[in-house]
């Protein structure tokens, strides 16, 4: 059960784009498994990709094409399969699925991006995807923005997206997000698949810029497990069907749209770690006081990723000391024990290195027991800070990944 998330009833469609689903059969029969987004004509896309040295087919492929410049008119999404560790016949059988795409979309097979997400080391059915594609054609809406979440779903319990609107000089932006992922998510650069689309008339460079100031603020701020994936991938599409002039990074407008990417992409990011797989809690861990944003990260990750924290918060066991231990194992050099606070809420567990003489175990357990909370720790040791989100580690947790090929 994911933790105090619903799926949106509605998104807002982004002029310029449509999208349209189909049931492939890639893992199996009986559910729309297979997305094809259209992008109008001089439609700029940016991507951020996982640093995972076996990425998979896709994410090689859409390196490949950005690097070129070449117009992107379209993306193709499945799920159920990776096609990951797949070799050769991994880029031979995207390609022949882009080849597909191309032909229902009236364009040339370069101008697509393809993704995927599923099982690894399996290949990819290309030609259900093929069989599938005029499925997909016909289906091409402005507004199927809920049923592509849908479609890109694995092992997620709630489709994933968001909307914002903001006013610019050119008239009313609106950006609409969609996102997949449960587990294997940390970050390194996106942490699973998400797809951003604005109708703001942005320049190349500010695309990718705008996208990067979103990811380092959500996607690269979130884990489940500590494990990054081989298919990683974020992506900002700006349509401009807004109109107005093309917008560069000192314009006036920009801040204002990336805001407001940037708080879609906050949005997707938290509820992919409400939606980690076997979750009952949503964890912030807020590392301030400290010599470099760096060091903030190491401590706030060392905590994060520790099965003894985990399985704690999951029992909603206030047993602190694991947070203690986690901040000391960091190895932030020369760390001071003696200089350091942690909270939880507004419960003060640490003071200057030695326990708060106002804890009470009934306090930090009322807190521990919460569906939502927040670890505040500070390293009296400079100005830098972080903030991540994550989740506790349960037995459904290991169910789902013992099971997950089943």
């Amino acid at each position: 059960m994911a933790v105090n998330l619903q799926a949106p009833s509605t998104l807002l469609p982004i002029a310029g784009a449509r999208l349209g689903v189909a049931e492939a059969a890639i893992k199996r029969p009986g559910r729309k498994d297979m997305l094809l987004i259209e992008l109008v004509q001089g439609t700029q896309v940016a991507g951020v990709f996982t640093r995972n040295a076996f990425c998979a087919a896709p994410v090689q492929i859409c390196r490949e094409v950005l690097a070129t410049g070449v117009p992107v008119r379209g993306l193709l999404i499945n799920s159920g399969n990776a096609n990951a560790g797949t070799g050769q016949e991994g880029l031979l059988r995207a390609r022949r699925s882009l080849a597909a795409a191309a032909a229902a979309l009236d364009c040339d097979a370069g101008q697509v991006l393809p993704f995927s997400t599923g099982v690894i080391g399996q290949a990819l059915p290309d030609e259900r995807m093929t069989a599938a594609m005029p499925r997909a054609q016909s289906g091409l809406v402005g507004d199927g923005w809920i049923a592509a979440g849908q479609a890109i779903m694995t092992t997620d319990t709630v489709m994933k997206g968001a909307s914002r609107q903001v006013q610019t000089a050119a008239g009313t932006v609106t950006v609409t997000g969609i996102a997949k992922g449960a587990g294997m998510i940390c970050p390194d650069m996106a942490t699973l698949l998400a797809f951003i689309g604005t109708d703001a008339r942005l320049s190349a460079e500010a695309t990718q810029r705008c996208l990067q100031a979103a990811v380092a603020q959500s996607f690269n701020c979130v884990t489940v497990d500590g494990d990054t994936s081989t298919n990683d991938s974020v992506v900002l599409f700006s349509t401009g069907a807004v109109g107005g002039r093309e917008l560069a990074q000192d314009d006036a407008d920009f801040p204002l749209i990336c805001d407001a990417v940037a708080a879609v992409c906050i949005e997707l990011a938290q509820a992919v770690i409400r939606d980690g797989e076997g979750a009952t809690r949503l964890i912030t861990v807020e590392v301030s006081g400290a010599g470099s944003e760096a060091e903030a990260r190491m401590v706030a990750y060392t905590l994060a990723h520790s099965p003894l924290f985990k399985t704690a918060a999951f029992a909603g066991d206030a047993n602190w000391g694991r947070i203690l231990a986690a901040v000391g194992r960091s190895g932030v050099p020369e760390l001071d024990v003696g200089r350091i606070d942690i909270d939880i809420d507004d419960v003060a567990l640490i003071r200057g290195g030695e326990p708060d003489p106002a804890y009470a175990e009934a306090r930090g357990a009322a807190v521990f027991a919460k569906s939502e909370y927040t670890v505040s720790i500070r390293l009296g040791r400079g100005d830098a800070q972080t903030r991540i989100w994550t989740c506790d580690l349960s037995y459904d947790y290991v169910k789902i990944n013992a099971e997950y090929r089943t």
